[in-house]
């Protein structure tokens, strides 16, 4: 059952922090949400109990921020009397192949004795649980997933640039580099870095490093490639309209898809946002559509209007000046958005097959 009411925990056995760990305005870590779990929880530590941060963040949380407060209170020892340890949070949303319970869950402990405990309470539900030495090594084992995927990511944008910049296709540069049977792993560019987690966690382990007198280069870079995507895309937008002889500025435009991903209803950290607040400013008429995320959600760090999805009958669609695919969801009918849609500037490459009327369609 859910309970707002921490006191209930003085009776549990195990607990699972799995709060937000987001960004400050200024890139700096927000572990406000771990503290304020850390001081609410302290009271009802308790011999026996097991207790593992999921959350992702920076290595030396679990022991540098967590222990600390845990053993304020009736000066319990960790690894005898409670236990504390760290295991990532892996789900890829959407996901039907991999999921909770077949997805391999590394965990690591304080002492080799919370590792056993941690171990034997996720080995009930889990398939496959990995340990590790310490829970500095899986909070780092987090950070290097999602920092791979970040900087190919990133890589991978910039190749859309040069290539735009060559006058060449960069989906058909990559569909061919993808049919190596080895040494190369196919990423896709998009209209910006979405999600929870792969726009955010890297700037952990960046903005830790500070702290030891080094720069995380790769990290760095990456991250200011892929915050220049929207802006990229909206430039495409503007250049599209001006072939067709129209201004950004009082143009009607439709974003379809405000998810971070396809075919999820989780909109946090999706570029979308910020492709609406750049085209806005431009002066667009904006509206949007998704059928995964009904209204709007009030987002922080942007200020976009509160809108609902607006329904894709074909006289919408032809009313548009253009249709910005920044979402590719399953549900959409490209043949019919592109059939009925003046202008559309596709970020996906969603309407690769779509065979009629290809002078409508602009990639960006």
């Amino acid at each position: 059952k859910a309970t707002s009411d921490f006191s209930a925990l003085s009776e549990m056995d195990a607990v699972s922090i799995c709060v937000p760990t987001p960004l400050r305005k200024t890139g700096d870590p927000d572990l406000s949400f771990i503290v304020s779990v850390a001081n609410s929880l302290k009271q009802y530590v308790h011999p026996g109990m097991v207790i593992v941060l999921e959350s992702t963040t920076y290595p030396g949380t679990t022991r540098e921020l967590i222990l600390p407060k845990l053993c304020e209170e009736g000066g319990l020892e960790v690894g005898r009397d409670f236990f504390l340890a760290f295991s990532p949070e892996r789900v890829d949303p959407g996901r039907e192949d991999w999921t909770t319970i077949n997805t391999p869950k590394v965990i690591g402990g304080i002492t080799p004795q919370c590792l056993e405990v941690a171990q034997a309470w996720y080995c009930q539900a889990l398939q496959t649980v990995v340990p590790v030495s310490s829970a500095e090594v899986a909070e780092m084992a987090k950070l290097l997933e999602n920092t791979f995927r970040m900087i190919n990511i990133g890589m991978v944008n910039e190749m859309a640039i040069m290539c735009d910049r060559l006058g060449v296709d960069v989906w058909e540069v990559i569909e061919a580099a993808a049919t190596k049977p080895f040494g190369f792993m196919k990423f896709l560019p998009g209209p910006g870095l979405g999600g929870h987690c792969i726009p955010i966690d890297p700037l952990y382990l960046s903005w830790k490093l500070k702290t030891v007198n080094y720069s995380a280069r790769f990290i760095e870079l990456a991250s200011e490639i892929n915050t220049t995507m929207p802006r990229f895309t909206v430039s495409k937008v503007q250049d599209a309209l001006n072939l067709h002889k129209k201004a950004l500025n009082g143009a009607r435009v439709l974003v379809l898809g405000v998810a971070y991903k396809k075919d999820v209803d989780d909109p946090r950290e999706s570029p979308s946002f910020k492709l609406m607040e750049l085209l806005q400013a431009a002066g667009a008429v904006l509206s949007y559509n998704d059928p995964h995320i009904p209204t709007l959600p009030s987002m922080r760090h942007y200020k976009v209007p509160r809108l609902a999805s607006e329904a894709m009958t074909p006289d919408y669609l032809a009313s548009l000046d253009c249709v910005l695919i920044a979402t590719d969801h399953s549900a959409y009918d490209w043949d019919f958005v592109v059939r009925y849609a003046p202008l559309v500037v596709d970020t996906r490459n969603a309407t690769k097959d779509v065979t009629q009327m290809r002078h409508k369609i602009w990639k960006a």
